[in-house]
């Protein structure tokens, strides 16, 4: 038996293959293998040069950036290690030597 992709909208793990659809039992959301592959695609972050980023990587900042609120500047070559990758406005969490913790986007960086 293949292994099919939980539902996008309520993350059942019981879906079906009806044709070219996958369908959910529980809410009756279908979605096609396309789609299903683009929002895959989607999820993954990368950095500034398409590399894929997961947690735990290094990575480096590629260009000065002002902290909001403050008058600390993030200087362009800044190493951060053991990032996390979260959803939301920014991609990345992590704690940035000299200025704490802080959220970065992955356009802004790349792996080390």
């Amino acid at each position: 038996m293949s292994e099919y992709p939980p539902c996008p909208e309520c993350a059942d793990e019981y879906t079906y293959h009806d044709g070219t659809l996958f369908i959910c039992p529980s809410c009756a959301h279908e979605w096609t293998e396309a789609e299903a592959k683009a929002a895959e695609e989607a999820a993954i972050v990368r950095d500034s040069n398409g590399n894929p980023l997961a947690d735990g990587d290094t990575v480096v900042v590629i260009k000065d950036l002002k902290v909001k609120g403050s008058s600390l500047v993030v200087k362009g070559g800044t190493k951060v290690k053991n990032i996390r990758l979260v959803d939301g406005d920014h991609d990345i969490d992590c704690n940035i030597p000299g200025i704490g913790s802080m959220g970065l986007k992955s356009e802004f960086v790349k792996k080390a």
